[in-house]
């Protein structure tokens, strides 16, 4: 029997999520990871320990493989080019990956496809972060080219000292390439979700929510309430260009914002950030749509054929667990079990610290803010904060 074969770089949630699906589908995967107790250890028999930069270490992983993909960006191009060259493919290649890694690479791509995004420009000095805050209005976000994620790598600043010690690594070679963005007046943050596979099939999900918390993702509500269809058609549009641009194979999620069309029609999106992966954004579709992104992503790294995205219920909402005041969130499985049976409850096998990702709770159903509650509720005891939950509704 022929057993497909994924290798996977990370060994966080992401790559965990992947193995219940890919246990459905009989693929069998191998996951590096950093540590022996890291989150995808807990559930893949198949778990070496290594380095994302170290060549011998990934070169052991793909043996046997019949593709490398990832639960992150941040592997070394050298590194992949090593995994070509001993002949097996890598999804998403590198000349798509690298778009994810370089936030100016990223920029300068999608302005010439002509792909919506705020203003922005390289800033290799003061004076040039000076002149960009004088186009802009006094403010903007200061990003790192490389390394920045969940609020990290980023500021807002109003003067270039707000980044001195940024602009001084920099220029020192001994830390990344900055970029300047406009401060976006946005009326709230968007996803468009999309997979494709190597043959050019193409599947998205409904446009979803995304309400940030100190710039981590908190809640996901699917689909987008009120958003207007016009701007829904423009954020998939989008989502289906970037994907075919940038030659993206696997799960494609496009972080975008919403703001205000300057002529008084349908709300516009600009493009903020883009992974090339499983995303949080993504979760709901473990337990709100047909086909999940986790699923969705052997699919289309396996070049398989790509499942239904059709919501199951109209109305899905994620809540993450963002730290908690327990011992561990699982003290309170039994607390949020027995208030909302119909809640499903994820978590990453993760120890507590403040503000990290330990799980996620979705709720569905026909009503949005009796779900958005539930959620929450159910959220909020697996933090340890022990409010009555709410209770769910009959139809529920």
């Amino acid at each position: 029997m022929t057993v497909p074969r994924v290798a996977v770089v990370g060994g966080g949630q992401l790559a965990r999520m992947m193995a219940g699906p890919a246990t459905a589908l009989g693929v069998h995967l191998r996951v590096l990871v950093e540590t022996a107790g890291s989150s995808a250890a807990q559930a893949v028999a198949d778990a070496p320990v290594g380095a994302a930069a170290d060549t011998d270490a990934v070169g052991a992983l793909v043996e046997g493989a019949d593709v490398l993909t990832f639960e992150h960006e941040h592997v070394p191009g050298p590194v992949l080019d090593g995994v070509l060259a001993a002949g097996v493919p890598v999804r998403p290649a590198p000349h798509a990956l690298l778009h994810a890694q370089d936030k100016i690479v990223m920029r300068t791509r999608l302005t010439e496809l002509g792909v919506p995004c705020p203003r922005w420009a390289p800033v290799a000095d003061a004076a040039a972060l000076a002149a960009f805050l004088a186009d802009v209005g006094g403010r903007a976000v200061v990003k790192t080219a490389r390394g920045g994620y969940d609020g990290k790598g980023v500021r807002v600043v109003a003067d270039p000292a707000d980044v001195a010690d940024w602009l001084a690594a920099a220029q020192a070679g001994t830390g990344p390439a900055l970029l300047a963005e406009e401060l976006v007046p946005f009326r709230r943050e968007l996803a468009a979700l999309v997979a494709r596979r190597p043959s050019g099939e193409v599947a998205p999900w409904p446009v979803v929510e995304s309400v940030q918390t100190d710039g981590v993702c908190d809640e996901v509500v699917a689909p987008a309430p009120d958003l207007h269809e016009a701007t829904a058609r423009q954020a998939l549009d989008v989502a289906r260009r970037v994907v075919e641009g940038l030659d993206v194979t696997g799960v494609l999620a496009v972080e975008l914002f919403e703001v205000d069309d300057l002529d008084g029609g349908a709300p516009r999106v600009l493009v903020n950030e883009l992974a090339m992966r499983p995303h949080n954004s993504g979760h709901w579709t473990i337990d709100g749509s047909v086909t999940s992104q986790f699923e969705q992503h052997l699919r289309a790294v396996l070049d398989l054929p790509l499942g239904s995205t059709a919501a199951r219920a109209p109305w899905t909402v994620m809540a993450n667990v963002l730290g908690s005041a327990l011992d561990a969130p699982t003290d309170a499985l039994a607390d949020v079990l027995a208030a909302d049976p119909a809640a499903k409850v994820h978590l990453y096998g993760k120890d507590v610290r403040p503000g990290r990702k330990l799980g996620h709770v979705t709720v569905a159903g026909d009503d949005l803010a009796d779900v958005r509650a539930r959620a929450r509720a159910a959220a909020a005891l697996l933090r340890g904060e022990h409010r009555a939950a709410h209770a769910p509704t009959e139809d529920a």
